[in-house]
């Protein structure tokens, strides 16, 4: 099934690859995050907001074997040629792309092994907690870090009703932020 997922299909292939990276990026974002809930509208926040969903995304397909873990690596090396291509877009020269990509690939790694402790113990305090220290490291205190916890448990809860298979087949489904 690998083989025809990736091998000769690429085309297809590609389409559902670029579909769900849509889905991550059009969920990262959804206005209300910075107009409600005061997510940094920068080149910053709005990496945060793309790692988070990447996280839930690849939080979901965790344990799978076969073509969801392909899919899942295919899913996380997009996001970081997609982040590559924003450092060269912000007009970070070709010697320093690789410095910066190594920072926010530890910070992406960092980020997502705190975001999977609190979730793993279902610890929406916790979970608050590590969002409002790499969402708003500005602050002191972010109330709305607590909404977002909430949201970041509705997508687990919502991304885990959502078949592998569907998946799979480019189908990927955020919930709203202001729901």
């Amino acid at each position: 099934m690998f083989q025809r997922l990736f091998g000769r299909e690429r085309h297809a292939n590609r389409a559902i690859v670029e579909a769900l990276y849509g889905q991550i990026v059009a969920a990262a974002r959804q206005t209300f995050f910075y107009s409600h809930w005061n997510v940094p509208d920068t080149p910053l926040g709005r990496f945060e907001m793309l790692s988070l969903h990447m996280f839930l995304f690849q939080h979901r397909l965790h344990g799978e074997s076969g073509v969801p873990a392909e899919l899942a690596q295919t899913l996380i090396d997009e996001f970081f040629t997609d982040v590559d291509h924003s450092l060269r877009e912000l007009g970070i020269s070709d010697v320093g792309v690789p410095k910066r990509m190594k920072k926010l690939a530890k910070m992406y790694y960092g980020r997502t092994a705190a975001y999977a402790d609190a979730l793993d113990r279902d610890d929406k305090g916790d979970l608050a907690t590590a969002l409002s220290r790499n969402v708003r490291p500005d602050v002191a205190e972010w109330p709305e870090a607590p909404d977002m916890a909430a949201y970041v448990l509705r997508a687990r809860e919502a991304l885990a009703a959502q078949s592998s298979k569907a998946i799979c087949l480019g189908e990927l489904a955020f919930p709203a932020a202001a729901g």
